[in-house]
């Protein structure tokens, strides 16, 4: 079993429950959380003119593949009425892989360790508080490190 890290995020409609139906798909159709951060609300990273987000950071322990797991997950966002518009668009769910195990993956299709996750607050606040210890495979240092050194200064706060 390989344990995998995601980012799931909301800023469009009722929130809070697009991200508990989302945990529920996936526990469904890929695996039982094993464990799950606070939901924090965030400014908007990229497109900064969208409504707030609401993220959140769990883990679980999965024996699929790398891009079965992602078709999986794109599948879990198409159900819950993802529609891919435009790059940092608003949307009813995001759903990222941050970390596949301690591997590296970098294919036309899937990037693992997620590529900005070291740049983003929104990312690194939850998922510190789940795992400071985890270390990045490219940069060698945990996750607290991480934020620690980070320079994003948006607004994350803990529900």
């Amino acid at each position: 079993m390989t344990k995998v890290f995601l980012l799931l995020g909301s800023n469009l409609g009722d929130r809070k429950t697009l991200l508990a139906q989302t945990i529920k798909l996936i526990e469904q159709r890929v695996a039982p959380v094993a464990a799950a951060s606070a939901l924090y609300e965030t400014q908007a990273w990229g497109k900064t003119d969208e409504p707030d987000y609401i993220n959140q950071v769990v883990m679980l322990y999965t024996n699929q593949e790398p891009e079965l797991l992602l078709d999986a997950l794109l599948n879990v966002e198409l159900d819950m009425g993802r529609e891919r518009r435009e790059r940092w668009g608003a949307r009813v769910i995001d759903i990222d892989i941050l970390f596949y195990g301690d591997g590296v993956i970098n294919t036309p299709k899937l990037q693992v360790p997620h590529k900005r996750l070291h740049e983003r607050r929104f990312t690194l606040e939850p998922l510190t508080e789940i795992a400071p210890g985890l270390i990045h495979p490219v940069f060698k240092k945990n996750v607290l490190q991480l934020l620690n050194e980070l320079h994003d200064n948006l607004i994350v706060k803990k529900l």
